[in-house]
């Protein structure tokens, strides 16, 4: 039963992973561009007009929170593509009638996104250091945001991906609720440069405790607690999974 679920699982992985890299140019060369274009627009043009934030410089200060949109934009949208268009092409009725457990399913989709968020994460890291020399404050704070952090957004992808219907679906929830959070979630900014009444609206973002707790594994700066938001992602890691698994129990948007 173990070697089996194994074997199911590194069959879908490896899938996955091959697309992310058969077609680089569209998975990993985008949003590397468009971050390029984030750290010469806001932090060479803009941010030399700044002062520093936290003890450094503004370039500093925006290079974690650029990295880890990277993470989260890219984990999100390759689970939600990738996973729909297996629905649309009806493949996912092959794995539907096999043996293969659900967690194994999810297990397996999950792991392409993560592969793609954090490849373009770090392929983003190598681009910041040409424009700014990034102090490691702790490695270990910097992995487990980074890799959970792409773990949640990889099971949303996947959750959009079962309510899809049609291709035009997989767009509403980034363009209305992941875009607008992740620019209020202190990419650019801190959090304690705002009114107290907008501190306090900006702390209901989750996002900024992944951005900040992120930030402070370079940096040791943060506006937020960081082991509540690593609290917080585990408990959106552990529920998100949950759902997955009830969601493909249940047959939503699958069975028809």
């Amino acid at each position: 039963m173990i070697l089996r679920s194994y074997i199911s699982f590194t069959s879908i992985a490896r899938k996955e992973v091959l697309r992310i890299f058969r077609i680089w140019v569209q998975t990993l060369v985008p949003p590397v561009i468009t971050a390029t274009l984030y750290f010469i627009i806001f932090g060479s043009f803009i941010g030399s007009q700044l002062g520093s934030i936290g003890g450094y410089d503004y370039m500093a200060f925006i290079a974690p929170g650029l990295i880890m949109m990277s993470i989260i934009t890219n984990s999100y949208a390759n689970t939600v593509s990738s996973f729909f268009s297996t629905k649309f092409q009806r493949n996912i009725e092959e794995l539907l009638v096999s043996p293969t457990p659900n967690w194994v399913i999810v297990l397996g989709y999950v792991s392409g996104g993560m592969t793609r968020g954090i490849s373009v994460g770090f392929l983003v890291s190598l681009i910041s250091l040409s424009f700014v020399r990034l102090p490691i404050f702790n490695p270990f704070i910097i992995l487990i945001f980074a890799f959970l952090t792409s773990f949640v957004f990889s099971l949303i992808g996947m959750i959009n991906g079962i309510f899809a219907k049609k291709f035009d679906d997989i767009s509403i929830i980034p363009t209305f609720v992941i875009t607008p959070l992740t620019y209020l979630g202190g990419v650019f900014y801190s959090i304690s440069l705002l009114p107290e009444f907008w501190q306090a609206v900006s702390r209901a973002n989750p996002i900024i405790y992944m951005i900040d707790g992120f930030r402070y594994g370079f940096l040791g700066i943060s506006d937020v607690n960081v082991w509540g938001g690593l609290g917080m992602l585990v408990l959106f890691a552990l529920l998100l999974f949950s759902a997955n698994l009830y969601l493909l129990k249940k047959g939503v948007g699958i069975r028809t």
